[in-house]
């Protein structure tokens, strides 16, 4: 689907609040920043996802990036144990860029806690709606259609 200009692949899993997303695959969810939330922050300069073996919940930090004037923390939209990170992203931040979905994803986590915290996160239609209002929310324009 499409939101202001911003693609969202319809089988992941959206924190709309936070612009992540999880794709889940089996006991494993590849996670990542959203293509809008990339959008609103700007250029990523650095990215330092947690160690593997660190115990991550939903909605805290599962990474730190750095942007032209602020640090932010990446919150993950799941609960578990990092058990891979993309290595690729210390040499070549602009992954998270150029393939948000692809290969600029931030870590793999063992899930902890799905199927119900799935309840917190928007999928397909219910993701289309939500991400709408905060593309408006955020005055971002371009496409609204799905």
């Amino acid at each position: 689907m499409n939101v202001a200009g911003c693609e969202f692949p319809e089988l992941l899993w959206y924190h709309v609040e936070h612009q992540v997303w999880a794709r889940v695959e089996g006991d494993l969810a590849v996670v990542g920043i959203t293509s809008m939330g990339i959008r609103l922050a700007g250029e990523i300069y650095m990215c330092r996802p947690k160690t593997v073996g660190s115990v991550v919940e939903q909605g805290r930090s599962v990474a730190v990036v750095e942007l032209a004037k602020s640090i932010v923390s990446v919150k993950s939209p799941v609960s578990g144990t990092v058990v891979a990170v993309n290595e690729a992203l210390a040499a070549r931040p602009e992954l998270v860029h150029e393939q948000p979905y692809g290969d600029g994803w931030i870590a793999r986590v063992r899930l902890a806690g799905w199927p119900g915290e799935a309840a917190a996160l928007l999928r397909g239609d219910d993701a289309a709606g939500a991400l709408q209002h905060m593309a408006w929310l955020n005055r971002l324009q371009g496409e609204l259609g799905s």
